[in-house]
């Protein structure tokens, strides 16, 4: 029978077939193939013995949160307790990009903020709306179940962001843990110790345990300039421009003209680093 992973906890796989549920355990041979079976992925099942004989080929993979088949990515960015950080969000946003998945910012925490904050804010969301971006509130429920609608969806960002909340938020009856934020160390304590999708909105909805983390392995210098989607509204004297030090480049004049954001640039300077590292 055809399934999908809905949960993994330790080496139990969780697999709907059509409504019902069964605990699985994965045959041995994946170990030998050094393959794991992971949440998102349509497997071939045994039901009579509970056991996963086949993982079906992923469309894409993450590997931190650790999911496959994702269509949209919702980046849960606190913008206070903890503090904004645009360098996560702008790497989460290459990195989901890279793997073909849908970025989608979901700002949260602006109750907390004071007018000033609130206006850097919405300044923010105007920016990454106008290259291309879908933003929203996490107050916008109507609108993040219009989103989610039919797809797989992935909640990410970091620790204490509101993942959780979030999917309590569109689903009162789900009563996932959450926590407060640690006022000493300034983010949150992990909640989540696994990854599980959740039914919602007639879509899935991953929740995923936080970090505060990123590589970009895998990554080349001209996949990180093509995951900066505003540059290629821009144009360069050379080909392979990778808008550092070049002159007659596109993106810096853009940049001294004010149409690309300051921090996006900076941020992508500091992502080139890692790669050249």
């Amino acid at each position: 029978m055809k399934g999908q992973i809905i949960r993994v906890i330790s080496n139990l796989y969780t697999v709907k077939v059509n409504e019902d549920l069964y605990g699985c355990r994965a045959r041995g041979k994946f170990r030998k193939d050094n393959i794991s079976p992971i949440v998102g992925d349509n497997v071939i099942v045994d039901i009579e013995n509970n056991v996963i004989e086949e993982i079906l080929p992923r469309k894409n993979f993450l590997d931190r949160p650790v999911i496959a088949n994702v269509d949209m990515a919702f980046i849960v960015t606190s913008t206070k307790k903890p503090n904004l950080d645009l360098n996560l969000l702008d790497k989460l946003i290459s990195v989901i990009t890279f793997n073909d998945i849908e970025p989608v910012i979901c700002f949260t925490k602006t109750d907390l903020l004071n007018e000033v904050e609130i206006e850097t804010i919405n300044n923010l969301r105007k920016y990454y709306e106008m290259i291309g971006i879908k933003v929203v509130y996490n107050t916008e429920t109507s609108t993040i179940k219009k989103l989610i609608k039919g797809k797989i969806v992935v909640l990410a960002g970091q620790t204490g962001a509101g993942k959780s909340s979030l999917l309590n938020r569109l689903d009162d009856k789900l009563h996932i843990k959450t926590d407060e934020i640690s006022e000493a160390l300034g983010r949150g304590k992990h909640t989540t110790r696994h990854v599980e999708l959740y039914m919602i909105s007639e879509g899935y909805v991953a929740d995923t345990p936080g970090f505060s983390a990123l590589d970009l392995k895998d990554m080349e210098k001209e996949d990180l300039k093509n995951t900066f989607i505003e540059f290629s509204n821009y144009e360069c004297k050379f080909r392979d421009c990778i808008h550092k030090k070049e002159k007659e480049c596109g993106i810096k004049t853009a940049l001294n003209n004010k149409l690309i954001l300051q921090s996006r640039y900076n941020n992508y300077l500091l992502f080139l680093e890692e790669l050249e590292k």
